[in-house]
């Protein structure tokens, strides 16, 4: 065997060697996945559907099996949409909503539903103008958390079919027309009038009231008080009647002495110049005092 053929067959041999070394390096590229932890791989066979690959090394079978799709399971917000709708009361809102959603069973939603974000979007709307259509102005502003929770209830009953899971619903605001912005304007200064006539009356009713309760116990304690002194009357007029039963009426001439002698004094004590024309009978009555006085002390 000459040179050129021993060359020639190394040649061939290495060449050989060549392509099975790059064929198993496809098939092994071919073959191995590495999946992400965000994503899901949907794996087809011949156009059907073969397996769903999770996060990590995943096997397939090389150029028999491909990669249809890859979906992320991350959590996804749709679009601020807003639609109109009518409350039980005929009154038009205009209602701003976003929903939080996430895939949570790729083969089902990329086999039964096109374009997902339109079609919970439309799915929300139809649920949002249905409930709102069944409660008054009122109870929408106020039961807006109720709102939510069942809008979300039902959203997520509507696309189970869809391996979907809505993590979240909010409404973001509920606007009116001006001219139902005007009319509850209205309706709120004429309540707010109300309420302050209504806090104006009891407030005069609670002053007549306690003008009532203070003249009450105005009275109370004058009565107390003439109470008091019809005893201390009782007292002395039995305190003096049992004087009188003691001594005789020698004790009740002295005890009318003493108060003509206390109302001279009275008369006596006055402001400025006075003149007392006094009669010959109490000019006498005042000296029998006045004796009687002399006579109790001695």
């Amino acid at each position: 065997m000459d040179i050129e053929t021993l060359i020639v067959s190394l040649i061939e041999s290495s060449l050989v060697f060549l392509l099975l070394a790059a064929l198993f390096i496809v098939l092994v590229v071919k073959a191995v996945k590495i999946v992400p932890q965000s994503e899901k791989y949907v794996i087809e066979r011949f156009g059907r559907l073969r397996s769903v690959l999770g996060p990590g090394i995943n096997l397939i079978v090389p150029f028999i099996d491909r990669v249809a799709h890859e979906i992320s399971i991350l959590e996804r917000q749709l679009p601020n949409a807003s639609q109109d709708a009518i409350t039980k009361d005929n009154v038009l809102v205009q209602v701003e909503t976003s929903v939080f959603y996430r895939i949570t069973e790729p083969e089902r939603t990329v086999y039964r539903i096109r374009d997902v974000d339109a079609a919970i979007a439309t799915t929300v709307a139809g649920i949002v103008r249905a409930e709102i259509g069944k409660m008054d102005l009122d109870d929408v502003q106020a039961n807006r958390a109720h709102l939510i929770t069942t809008i979300k209830a039902l959203v997520e009953d509507a696309v189970d079919d869809w391996g979907i899971e809505v993590t979240r619903a909010e409404i973001l605001d509920v606007n009116l027309d001006q001219a139902t912005r005007d009319a509850m304007l209205q309706q709120l200064n004429a309540e707010r009038a109300r309420r302050a006539e209504v806090t104006k009356a009891e407030g005069a009713k609670r002053a007549v009231e306690l003008a009532a309760d203070a003249e009450l116990y105005a009275s109370e304690q004058t009565a107390k008080a003439r109470r008091i002194l019809a005893d201390a009357e009782a007292y002395a007029t039995q305190v003096v009647a049992q004087a009188i039963n003691e001594n005789g009426l020698e004790a009740a001439q002295y005890q009318i002495a003493l108060k003509q002698v206390e109302s001279l004094n009275a008369l006596g004590t006055g402001d400025g110049k006075q003149t007392i024309v006094v009669p010959t009978q109490a000019i006498e009555a005042f000296g029998d005092a006045f004796k009687m006085l002399k006579g109790r002390g001695t």
